[in-house]
């Protein structure tokens, strides 16, 4: 491990240069164990955001724990066919949309604030740009796109009465339902429209989401900031801003940022954080900030001593994590059309198999580069991920070929994409709300335990799933460890506190209720007489 000259907690001013890039360093020695303020386990957006937030605050004394060589987490890219010179494109595996800019003169999404201040490159995307598809190639089903936005709108308001009131939830499949939107298990093409219109932003069916919430995230992003959402193309990769935001505190080389080192174990307590590591090291801190995913620590990637408390452990089963597969397919011409965005295909017997078809060989993207990327989410992604790229490739080309049944469709000549569920530093896409979990349990997957903290998309309550919703949830993270660290000199409560949590949830309906009143036919004996 690296051993610079820190102490336990010291605050000195550290040289700030821009980072020109960031490669993991040889360590000298293996069984050390370096001392720290605070150890932020991560380093994707938000432990970068962790990390200049206490950096703002003189607290210049953290290491950061990065599993792979790299920044960035789930922002995260690689080199794809090539264009007419020999040079390969660069497309996104994970994050790929800067979601909700922001109005003129209103709150703007920290995301479109990082990605005008270093420049990244995105197009708009036009969601209404949207051609629908079936077995037999090209079929209008558009009126079914209007239908269901208009139930989605009814079915908003409803969520916004429920979370106002604090009512039962319902699925997101019940509260279209109840607003208008029915689509039945045969019709494929208003399948289609409802994975269009649900799965593709949650990543999950309405039925494995929670209608509530699921509307809420969406609307906090969307009427807070804007419905705009722009397309990141950047040929130096989303994860240019991360990188960005990290050159303001962190030098080229710095050692406080430790790449290639695999977490094993946490044990934490009232008195600090020491973190292992597989190489046999340790970090022994303050504090840390864990922002692992939530599927890492669904999959005990990590082990905890002492095991998590049970409201955590609890918490961190109760949500879900999503698979959200974008493929990518090179051809030597672009056969489909060349002012459509999207591609909506209605598989005859599956929904969502290989459903949406974006096209980056247009203006705005990546003109003439004769690339486009379909989209599996949940079970189907997972599914295709399971198989090799060979089976996978050529039940897209069938789908294509069905597409467009009037052009001789030609191989791809590069084709790519992630496995999401295997990669041991995420396991999954990004987190879910269920139906029927409350607000008090996400409290319990934000709080921390001890010294230990939490960060990341999905303990953010407001914006989980969204990537500026693991800057939001850094920056409170850091906030409240320099708050703590600092004595609280700001005098702001919510700096000098833990986070909430609850030993205890309750249900929503009293014991009393449990009756034959009620139809609750229990009970502890039997009377021959109800033969």
């Amino acid at each position: 491990m690296f051993l610079g000259h820190l102490s336990l907690i010291a605050f000195g001013a550290w040289a700030v240069h821009p980072v020109v890039g960031y490669v993991s360093q040889p360590r000298d020695q293996e069984g050390t164990c370096q001392k720290t303020t605070v150890a932020i386990l991560g380093a994707g957006i938000s432990g970068i955001s962790a990390a200049q937030t206490l950096s703002k605050a003189s607290v210049d004394d953290f290491l950061i724990l990065e599993y792979r060589d790299r920044i960035g987490g789930r922002a995260w890219h690689e080199n794809f066919g090539q264009d007419k010179d020999g040079n390969p494109y660069v497309v996104e595996m994970g994050a790929n949309w800067v979601q909700g800019l922001g109005n003129p003169g209103g709150p703007e999404n920290p995301i479109w604030t990082l990605a005008k201040e270093f420049g990244l490159q995105t197009t708009y995307s036009n969601y209404s740009n949207v051609s629908t598809y079936n077995q037999d190639g090209y079929k209008d089903y558009s009126h079914l796109l209007d239908e269901c936005d208009e139930a989605y709108d009814i079915a908003n308001q409803a969520a916004g009465k429920i979370l106002v009131e604090n009512l039962q939830d319902q699925t997101a499949k019940a509260g279209l339902a109840l607003a208008g939107w029915k689509p039945k298990s045969h019709d494929m093409e208003a399948q289609a429209v409802d994975w269009w219109t649900w799965d593709f932003e949650a990543s999950f069916t309405p039925l494995e989401s929670s209608l509530v919430f699921g509307m809420a995230s969406d609307n906090l992003t969307s009427n807070q900031f804007s419905d705009h959402d722009n397309f990141v193309t950047d040929q130096r990769g989303f994860n240019t801003i991360i990188k960005g935001m990290a050159s303001k505190f962190l030098t080229e080389d710095d050692p406080r940022l430790l790449l290639n080192t695999k977490v094993t174990n946490i044990t934490y307590g009232p008195e600090g954080v020491t973190v292992y590591s597989s190489d046999g090291n340790c970090v022994q801190a303050a504090y840390a900030i864990c922002t692992f995913s939530l599927g890492v620590l669904q999959n005990d990637v990590v082990t905890f001593t002492p095991e998590l408390p049970e409201w955590k452990k609890t918490a961190i089963q109760m949500f879900t994590m999503g698979t959200y597969t974008k493929i990518f397919l090179q051809f030597n011409e672009t056969f489909w059309p060349t002012d459509t965005q999207y591609f909506l295909y209605a598989d005859p017997a599956t929904r969502g198999y290989y459903p949406l078809f974006q096209s980056l060989s247009m203006d705005g993207f990546h003109p003439g580069s004769n690339i486009i990327f379909v989209t599996v989410t949940d079970e189907l992604a997972q599914r295709a991920e399971r198989q090799s790229d060979e089976e996978t490739k050529q039940e897209i080309m069938e789908v294509l070929r069905k597409m467009f049944p009037d052009v001789d469709v030609p191989e791809p000549t590069a084709f790519l994409y992630p496995r999401w569920n295997t990669e041991p530093w995420s396991y999954g896409s990004y987190s879910n709300w269920p139906m029927g979990t409350t607000l008090e349990m996400h409290e319990n997957l934000r709080a921390n335990t001890d010294r230990l903290w939490f960060s990341g998309e999905a303990t953010s309550p407001s914006y989980f799933g969204f990537l500026h919703g693991a800057w939001f949830e850094g920056r409170d993270a850091g906030r409240r460890i320099a708050g703590l660290l600092n004595g609280c000199k700001e005098g702001n409560s919510t700096t000098c506190v833990p986070r909430k949590h609850y030993e205890v949830l309750h249900g929503t309906s009293p014991l009393a209720d449990y009756s034959s009143v009620n139809g609750w036919e229990v009970s502890s004996f039997y009377d021959s007489n109800d033969d």
